[in-house]
């Protein structure tokens, strides 16, 4: 939206007359609604919705309009959060040696089409800092092997409170991230898995595949919490593998899925597009 506006995301119980009520908020200030999308779960009984609003014509100010909305929120026992428009994310962007998932990024955010800050790369190997360099990046080498990963995580931790990064993407970073690190960042750590949760786990994964003789590989892109590789899930992409790939073609495969999933779950993380609930996230694609 390049218009002044804003961005909400509510969840509710369900209940008669959500969308009348929130739609009557918005026209009675004399906003406009570019976008209203919503989901009801009829398992859980809980409402989602995510709006785009112009607020251009608004007969108060946008904070005023934040703020009343409260009293509409908390009658129906809502949880939401409103994000002003324009806006870019500060973004950190976390790797080792794998360069393409970075490379995605950063050009997708080159041509306008993801709205994040980079703030810097940091990387456990110094693999990807002339990538940083290049595209006139601040990158961070901290050492992780042996007795240095407390302290390098530490220093990580450090280098995202310092730059204020509200996102923190593991573009192949390949260490495990400690429990605390997870808890702290919870909502703001986005990971690419090189397959579909949670086959072919560890190393050497499309050689795992290959020997299984699979017919579809993918990556998942996912929230990081302290279950490994149990994070509710934002996008999954998947390539058919046919009886003549090799592994070097399931890894040229898997690569694109890797790069795909990841812009698609960092675009919709960015444009609030996503909302946790529990093991899973509910996601309003655009």
């Amino acid at each position: 939206m390049a218009r002044p506006g804003l961005i909400l995301k509510l969840s509710c119980p369900d209940q008669p007359g959500i969308v009348a009520k929130i739609a009557s908020y918005v026209a009675g200030h004399r906003g406009n609604l570019i976008e209203f999308a919503q989901f009801t779960d009829k398992l859980s009984l809980k409402f989602f919705a995510r709006l785009e609003i112009e607020t251009g014509e608004l007969d108060v100010d946008p904070e005023d309009f934040i703020e009343g909305f409260g009293t509409l929120g908390r009658s129906m026992r809502a949880q939401w959060h409103f994000r002003r428009l324009p806006y870019k994310m500060r973004t950190a962007v976390l790797v080792t040696k794998t360069d393409h998932c970075l490379n995605e990024i950063l050009w997708r955010a080159e041509i306008g089409e993801l709205p994040v800050e980079i703030t810097s790369i940091i990387g456990n190997r110094d693999a990807c800092r002339g990538i940083a360099e290049r595209a006139g990046i601040p990158f961070h080498l901290i050492g992780m092997d042996g007795g240095e990963k407390a302290a390098g995580f530490t220093r990580i931790r450090e280098i995202l409170q310092e730059e204020k990064v509200e996102l923190t993407v593991l573009a192949r970073f390949m260490q495990i991230l400690p429990d605390d690190f997870c808890r702290e960042f919870q909502g703001r750590l986005i990971n690419i898995h090189h397959s579909f949760l949670p086959a072919f786990i560890g190393a050497n994964p499309y050689q795992q595949a290959y020997a299984r003789g699979v017919k579809l590989i993918g990556a998942t892109c996912h929230y990081v919490t302290a279950d490994l590789d149990a994070g509710p899930i934002i996008e999954q992409e998947v390539e058919r593998v046919q009886h003549f790939h090799a592994p070097n073609d399931l890894v040229r495969l898997g690569r694109n899925c890797e790069r795909i999933a990841l812009a698609k779950g960092i675009r919709y993380h960015v444009h609030d597009r996503t909302i946790i609930d529990g093991h899973r996230a509910i996601v309003f694609p655009d």
